[in-house]
């Protein structure tokens, strides 16, 4: 028995690991096709800097010009050459995907580096935060939720509610922004953004710790607090759901404690709805919060996001849809993969 599950596991991951090819290949034409056709590319970016210079040369102060600025012919074929703007988009597509083959995202327009070498900088900031907040909101929620479950309708369910959805209904970047009025401006306890402090390199290693703590304290608040009271009130629900199923009152009707029954029998059922996100967080842990990182100034891959949208910087943004939606697809098969461990009635047919 165990060997047929182990071969039908062995299949089912298989078929969705092929199955991912086509999607991301359907994702990198959708995504391709759109950056060519949004207006404000690097030329263009080229033609506003040099409009904006000129502005500054001959408007006098106060005065706001309107400078349109036109490239010599000669010049803007030689700026469409290099940045691959010459050739039909097909074959730009064909060009890109081959890089993307071999592992290859490309040049930043912005950077003029290497987008490998970009997102790479940015990464452990991003997983420092992600992996923080997943392992808090599950070591938390998860206790919080069956504590809920157990006392439903009692002073401490009807609190930690109140908190809970005041916390839910207040975005993470209002909050954050709310935090570092009253704790970084008004009381001077928190560091105004950033990583990290400036002398972190020459911190010793328990200088760092307290250095990382002090500046990710109201960071990782506003991280948590969206998920937080999903993650509970689901947690909440499906232990009070299997409470009152059948097979718990049947364990109790043969003697079996009321703690063994819920903690052990309907605890793992209640277990099933979370393992089914496990796997989606990976994409969360990697790609950060782009609003977070732009309030408190952390240089993740979120704020990463945000500036290449905004310089139009192609190829970044490109690298990061495609690295999202891989992280996704993954993730969507480790989900299912956790739900298979947590309930064994699954069956890879």
């Amino acid at each position: 028995m165990e060997q047929s599950r182990g071969h039908a596991l062995r299949n089912y991951i298989i078929r969705r690991l092929l199955l991912i090819i086509p999607t991301l290949l359907g994702i990198t034409v959708i995504t391709f096709a759109l950056c060519q056709f949004v207006p404000g590319g690097p030329i263009d970016q080229i033609r506003l800097q040099l409009s904006g210079a000129l502005q500054g040369e001959t408007a006098p102060t106060g005065q706001a010009g309107s400078l349109q600025i036109s490239l010599p012919e000669d010049q803007l074929e030689i700026l469409k050459e290099y940045y691959g703007f010459d050739k039909p988009i097909p074959l730009r597509y064909l060009d890109w995907l081959w890089k993307l083959v071999r592992f290859d995202l490309g040049e930043s327009f912005r950077y003029t580096r290497p987008v490998i070498e970009i997102i790479a900088a940015r990464l452990p900031v991003s997983v420092f935060y992600g992996l923080i907040t997943t392992i808090f909101t599950y070591l938390i929620c998860i206790p919080l939720g069956a504590l809920k479950a157990v006392r439903h309708r009692t002073t401490i369910d009807n609190l930690t509610s109140i908190l809970i959805f005041i916390g839910y209904a207040i975005p993470g970047f209002a909050l954050g922004a709310l935090l570092l009025v009253l704790f970084a401006v008004k009381r001077d306890w928190f560091p105004l953004g950033g990583f990290h402090g400036e002398d972190f390199a020459t911190l010793t290693l328990l200088g760092k710790v307290k250095d990382l703590v002090h500046h990710a304290f109201l960071p990782l608040i506003c991280y948590m607090i969206g998920s937080f009271a999903v993650m509970t009130m689901l947690m909440k629900n499906s232990l009070m759901e299997n409470m009152s199923a059948d097979y718990v009152k049947t364990a109790l009707a043969k003697g079996l404690s009321w703690r063994r029954a819920v903690f052990v029998h309907a605890m793992r059922n209640s277990l099933i709805p979370l393992a089914t996100s496990f796997g989606n967080n990976i994409s969360l842990i990697l790609m950060g919060s782009v609003l977070i990182e732009r309030v408190f100034n952390i240089k993740g891959i979120g704020l990463l996001v945000y500036e290449s949208i905004i310089a139009r910087d192609y190829p970044v943004v490109l690298g990061m849809i495609i690295i999202g939606s891989l992280l996704l697809l993954v993730g969507n098969l480790l989900s299912d993969l956790c739900v298979a461990g947590v309930d064994p009635r699954v069956r890879f047919e």
